[in-house]
């Protein structure tokens, strides 16, 4: 196996630079290569600027941003030389293929014997790539296709030419796998690969099929989203995400790749408004909008979308559809069978994106599960093509295209009466181009909790959480409840479960495969108890929450989180109080919870005010971290990534991360029976109260933030009580405190603050608004 220290990347746009930013996350030396930039002294300025904008990215390209400085930059007239010793270099420059060949022969002339070159194509096919070269160079070249943001996108294609060498693919899929975190899907030598050939004739069905049927950019939009376990930008938001123009420049590379009878022809004319709308100067979220756009008012941004008829703007209006109701309670045959031209959309939009992606067996690829892999992995879909054909039904999905004359893929004919995807044997399986079914086998060291609960049968499960027997003697709790906001079940189950695993089990982690860890406690309970003025069953929920979490901290047994995704508010508190964290490299975690008028009051005050105190020499110490947490937790403050959450002591040194979410399972179950070999369980925290010395010290800092006008009213009464908290409530200075004294100050704080208009507001807010109100 080719050892990889080092690598080259040659084109410094998007891609290029996210391929480099985050093989600088994996602690890779970089050098990134793009052309001299015109009419500027510093020849390098196209790639140090590449740089300086991955460092300003939103959401963050770097896990942290001292990875910047493994990044070498430079330029191809001057720096060639710079890839003569790198063992991979990775091509990355503009979509046009004399530009590309020229460029492999300039490479060819400088690298070393055996050095690995890819290229990050997304439409060229191989064959086109490397006609002209030599076969020592075929032998070291593939496509590896990254998807953007490249940091977070899972999938990566990997194209093998007839005479790449098996070493090469096996050292870069290894290593993209482990030290990249990526989920490989091999492809055939197609235009366009996987992703893309299904991806964006979905995205041509959905805009032409709209415009059709006279259906607005919102409905669309609200149809071909959710309700289809797509993301909820749907089809005209994804179009301005990834912007008007390079979506045309996608679909035209692909229309000239693919032959005249493909069904993608058909669509891939779009609808005039698209070009109309990008000379005006609406090429989506880059520049002044596109389907979607803001307008600035003297009181407000209101929100518009483009009349897909007239082509004029107009205020956007949220739909309520029976079609959208029905996929609601009723999944994808509920959407597709609603009696009114809602309906008709959404048939045509599945019945022709999932028939075109079952008639690319086996072209693109001999199996269902790649391509199930790819959109979800590539285009974040809930469920792949297949998946969802499972879903309606194989022979339903069948007859329907039948009884309207329209093609049937082989492959959905040779399902039969079956499916694609079943369990057998407590094996799980999917359906080959072979026509048998065969057991799916991911990569070594990969696990997904989802492919375990298919073949087995949870110990304990209620609506909001189930507790698995995950092998090895180790325990799993997964939340599965809508974005995994805690409420009184999960911590029912949580709390029931302790029993089990201290009776059956060495050790039990927190877990599951869902985008999100947690997003923190359920907001509507909340809304529901403040409203019914129920504030001692708002207690009594919030004291379980508490003394829930305490029993899995002080346990006789290790608990270990893995979290992914967001790890927010209480579902931070519940990671708070594991013994470890193995958690994946883009983790999100924070204690979130004064954005909505509340105080953190699951023992997330305790704990935090514990890590920044527990090694305090004297009062000064003891002070100091306890302004770091209200500092921390009074802004609301997040970490992107677990590098960055250790200065915040959100990770402590305890905790660790791997790249790619799928070893998770893995990973942490290793973790887990580490601790539990001689495991013995915490003793119990115990504080010093600050008294009115901590309550000055932090009034000084809400008068400073006061000063320079960054709080508004209710602001200053959140961080209040958050002072009250963290200073001992009306303890003196020195009094000696328990747990349980800090979780009351928690929960009184949270019952107070409950009762304001101004936290109410807050709630009601994010709840309708998925976002903050600044009253």
């Amino acid at each position: 196996m080719i050892e990889i220290n080092k690598v080259a990347v040659i084109g410094a746009g998007t891609m290029g630079s996210g391929i480099a930013s985050h093989l600088a996350n994996a602690g890779i030396a970089v050098v990134l290569l793009d052309m001299v930039a015109d009419g500027v002294k510093n020849r390098n300025a196209i790639a140090e600027g590449a740089i300086q904008r991955m460092l300003a990215t939103s959401p963050p390209a770097f896990m942290d941003d001292s990875n910047a400085k493994l990044i070498t930059p430079g330029n191809i007239a001057d720096d060639m030389n710079l890839i003569a010793d790198v063992d991979w270099i990775v091509e990355a420059v503009v979509e046009r293929l004399d530009i590309k060949q020229a460029l492999y022969k300039t490479i060819d002339q400088v690298r070393k014997p055996n050095t690995m070159v890819s290229s990050n194509t997304s439409t060229i096919p191989l064959k086109m790539l490397t006609n002209e070269m030599p076969d020592a160079f075929n032998q070291d070249f593939c496509i590896t296709h990254f998807f953007n943001p490249v940091r977070y996108m899972r999938l990566l294609e990997v194209v093998a030419g007839p005479k790449t060498r098996q070493e090469v693919i096996e050292t870069l899929c290894g290593f993209c796998e482990v030290k990249l975190g990526k989920s490989i899907v091999p492809c055939h030598d197609t235009p366009g690969f996987l992703a893309n050939r299904v991806g964006v004739y979905a995205l041509q069905v959905g805009i032409t099929e709209a415009a059709d049927l006279g259906i607005t950019v919102e409905q669309a939009d609200a149809i071909m989203g959710k309700p289809m376990g797509i993301p909820k930008t749907g089809v005209f938001g994804l179009y301005d995400l990834i912007g008007l123009d390079l979506m045309l420049d996608v679909v035209n590379s692909l229309s000239t790749a693919l032959p005249a009878h493909d069904p993608f022809q058909k669509v891939a004319k779009g609808i005039p408004l698209i070009a109309e709308l990008i000379r005006k100067g609406y090429s989506g979220n880059k520049g002044k909008g596109g389907f979607y756009c803001l307008r600035k008012t003297d009181n407000d941004v209101i929100r518009q979308t483009v009349d897909l008829q007239t082509g004029e703007y107009r205020n956007l209006k949220r739909p309520v559809l029976d079609a959208v109701q029905a996929g609601g309670s009723n999944g994808l045959r509920g959407l597709v069978e609603t009696n009114d031209k809602y309906g008709l959309f959404a048939w045509r939009v599945l019945s022709k994106t999932l028939a075109y992606a079952a008639s690319l067996i086996p072209e693109v690829t001999d199996d269902p599960l790649f391509v199930d892999e790819a959109m979800k992995l590539g285009y974040s879909w809930g469920k792949g093509p297949f998946e969802m054909i499972d879903e309606l039904g194989p022979a339903w999905f069948r007859n329907r295209l039948e009884s309207e004359g329209l093609d049937v893929p082989a492959i959905l004919k040779h399902v039969g009466d079956g499916t694609f995807y079943r369990t057998e044997q407590s094996k799980f399986e999917r359906l080959t181009s072979s026509q048998s079914y065969e057991q799916i086998k991911r990569a070594p060291g990969v696990v997904r909790l989802g492919d375990l609960t298919r073949v087995k049968k949870p110990i304990i499960e209620n609506k909001s959480a189930s507790l698995w027997d995950v092998d090895n003697g180790v325990a799993c709790i997964e939340f599965h409840s809508k974005a995994n906001a805690l409420d009184p079940d999960s911590m029912a189950l949580l709390k029931e479960a302790l029993d089990i695993v201290g009776h059956d089990f060495k050790a039990l982690l927190i877990h599951n495969d869902a985008p999100h860890f947690s997003v923190g406690f359920n907001l509507d309970y909340v809304l529901t108890a403040v409203k019914d003025k129920a504030w001692s069953r708002l207690d009594a929920v919030l004291e379980a929450f508490q003394s829930t979490c305490k029993a899995y901290k002080y346990a006789p047994f290790p608990v270990v989180g893995a979290p992914a995704g967001m790890g927010l508010g209480g579902g931070f508190e519940v990671l708070l109080h594991c013994d470890a964290l193995l958690a994946h490299a883009n983790t999100n975690v924070g204690l979130v919870e004064t954005l909505v008028g509340l105080i953190p009051s699951g023992g997330g005050c305790k704990e935090m005010l514990y890590r920044w105190t527990v090694d305090a020499r004297d009062d000064d110490d003891r002070l100091s971290g306890a302004l770091k947490v209200f500092e921390i937790i009074g802004m609301a403050k997040t970490a992107s990534s677990p590098v960055k959450a250790r200065p915040l002591k959100m990770f402590l040194q305890r905790d660790h991360y791997c790249m790619n979410r799928d070893r998770l399972l893995v990973e942490s179950k290793t973790r887990a029976l580490e601790l539990a070999d001689g495991y013995v369980a915490p003793e119990e925290l115990k504080f010093i109260a600050l008294g009115a010395t901590g309550m000055e010290a932090m009034q000084e800092m809400i008068n400073q933030m006061q000063s320079k006008g960054i709080t508004t009213p209710h602001d200053l009464v959140v961080a209040n009580k958050l002072a009250w908290i963290l200073s001992g409530g009306d303890r003196s200075a020195g009094e000696v405190m328990s747990e349980n004294d800090v979780l009351e100050l928690e929960r009184e704080a949270f019952i107070a603050l409950c009762d304001t208009a101004a936290t109410v507001d807050r709630i009601e807010h994010m709840l309708t608004r998925g976002k903050p109100l600044r009253n």
